[in-house]
């Protein structure tokens, strides 16, 4: 299993936080469109590391256009020696609407149209090919000589989708190289929802599971001592109240016997009441959504019996304070691999 780890921080912090990780021996740095813009900080990272791989997870799709992203992926996966990946994110209505003031209709067939003009977009520049994209949501007609990149040394970047729901998956699984599962998943969830789905969608493109990467931000709760594990556990319990406030969210608790917890959650936060929302999440639905490890050796035994054969990259969110710590949890995870190099 590869497993990636966060960049999700100041941008002044980039360059030793990315030598930290690559130090560690991690295949990747992730970052995410949350407070911050998401590619600044990969582009720091390019330039201060050697061998790590980069990735968006996510970027919000439908706040751009392919044209403006095809020009940024390419050039961080240019200027990174070919180790950027692009990872999509569709995010909820209201974000699109309200937040970015862009549209939103259709988002499986937007989100599948999207990646196809990425790709018809990047053959373009690095095929030579004529570029005629004409679709329902965008059309990609005009490419003149100076808008060409000056740069074309490495083939185009992977493209990962992430989803939650079926149709969104399935398109996942048909168009891009990769899925993102969300944080708010289950083993039953992927299992009988995720999985299924995805397989729908690489029999459409006529692909194998083994052609493609499953990834996901399993959640864990734990902790180098007892104030920290319960610190992690309040967390991870306001955490996961949040993401089940979601209305797109709830086929994940329905499919558990937990749908009625979900208009529940949302009263509450639009009331603000954060705290009485992480109230809500008992013990048994803390250890279905989450890894609960009093002892971060627990950490990989119970990940490969959960999740061993569903999940081809963990994206970690684990961030113990004690460096040897956390470089004994992630060898315990990765399976026999060359030696990282030094940053």
């Amino acid at each position: 299993m590869k497993i990636n780890a966060g960049l999700i921080a100041d941008l002044s912090s980039v360059p030793g936080k990315i030598r930290e990780i690559e130090a560690l021996g991690y295949d990747a740095a992730f970052s995410a469109e949350i407070g911050n813009d998401p590619f600044f900080p990969l582009l720091l990272a390019a330039e201060h590391s050697r061998r790590i791989g980069l990735t968006t997870a996510i970027s919000v799709a439908f706040a751009r256009n392919p044209m403006t992203l095809a020009i940024q992926a390419h050039d961080l996966n240019q200027f990174s020696g070919g180790r950027f990946s692009l990872g999509l994110g569709s995010q909820i209505q209201p974000h699109i609407t309200k937040r970015f003031s862009m549209p939103w209709s259709k988002p499986a067939a937007r989100m599948r149209e999207f990646v196809l003009a990425l790709r018809a977009i990047w053959d373009c520049w690095l095929e030579g090919a004529e570029l005629d994209f004409r679709g329902e949501f965008y059309h990609h007609t005009l490419m003149t000589p100076m808008f060409v990149p000056a740069r074309l040394d490495f083939p185009a970047p992977h493209v990962r989708i992430a989803g939650v729901g079926p149709l969104m998956t399935e398109t996942a699984g048909e168009t891009a190289d990769g899925f993102i599962a969300h944080g708010f998943t289950t083993e039953k969830y992927l299992r009988e929802v995720s999985l299924p789905a995805l397989e729908r969608g690489l029999a459409k493109a006529g692909r194998s599971r083994s052609e493609f990467d499953v990834s996901a931000p399993i959640i864990v709760v734990t902790g180098l001592d007892d104030a920290a594990f319960e610190a992690s556990r309040r967390t991870v319990k306001l955490q996961l109240a949040f993401y089940g406030s979601t209305p797109a969210y709830r086929p994940v608790l329905e499919l558990h016997g937990w749908g009625d917890l979900q208009p529940a959650l949302h009263r509450l936060s639009r009331q603000g009441e954060w705290q009485k929302m992480g109230e809500l999440i008992d013990d048994e639905l803390l250890e279905t959504f989450a890894l609960v490890c009093e002892d971060p050796a627990q950490i990989a035994p119970r990940f490969e019996q959960r999740f061993g054969d569903l999940i081809d990259t963990w994206q970690c969110t684990v961030d113990l304070p004690d460096r040897e710590a956390q470089s004994r949890l992630l060898r315990s995870l990765q399976w026999p691999q060359d030696p990282p190099q030094e940053a």
